[in-house]
C-alpha cells in the first residue's frame, strides 16, 4: 500500500523507523500511518526483522565473524537510536560491504555516518579492513 507523502516505512523489533519526504509535513501522514502501523500489528503480524542480531552465521570465516560482531555490538545500538539498521554483506580484499536500511538508506549524512564512523571503528579493531561501502 502507497501513502502519500511517505517514502517508508521500516519495523524492526526495537523500533519503527517512518521515512517521509520534505514537501510533506507530519500533520498529513501521522494518523494514516499509525493506522497503518496498527493493523499491522492487529492483523497478528510481527517486526519484520526478527533475526537475532548476535547470531552468526556458521559459513562465516573468522574475520567476518568479527566484523558482524563489532557491528551488532558497537555500530547497530547507534544506528538504531537514528532510526536505521546495519547489515553485514560481504568481505572481500579489504573492503567490508554493508547494507543501510531504515531511515539509514538515503539519508545525506550515511556517507559521513559510514566513513567516519564504521569504517574508523573496523579499522580500527580490524587492521584487515581497509574501506567500508554500502551497497
Amino acid at each position: 500500500m502507497s501513502i502519500n507523502g511517505v517514502e517508508g516505512i521500516f519495523l524492526n523489533k526495537d523500533f519503527i523507523s517512518i521515512n517521509k519526504y520534505d514537501s510533506t509535513s507530519w500533520d498529513e501522514i501521522k494518523h494514516i500511518v499509525i493506522s497503518l502501523i496498527n493493523d499491522f500489528y492487529s492483523s497478528g503480524k510481527d517486526f519484520v526483522i526478527d533475526k537475532d542480531p548476535f547470531e552468526v552465521d556458521k559459513n562465516l570465516d573468522e574475520i567476518e565473524k568479527k566484523i558482524v560482531k563489532i557491528l551488532d555490538e558497537k555500530i547497530r545500538p547507534a544506528v538504531a537510536k537514528d532510526g536505521g539498521d546495519i547489515k553485514f554483506k560481504e568481505f572481500k580484499d579489504g573492503i567490508v560491504k554493508v547494507q543501510l536500511q531504515g531511515s539509514c538508506s538515503g539519508c545525506p549524512s550515511s556517507t559521513m555516518t559510514l566513513k567516519q564512523g564504521v569504517q574508523n571503528l573496523l579499522c580500527h579493531y580490524l587492521p584487515e579492513v581497509k574501506e567500508v561501502v554500502a551497497i
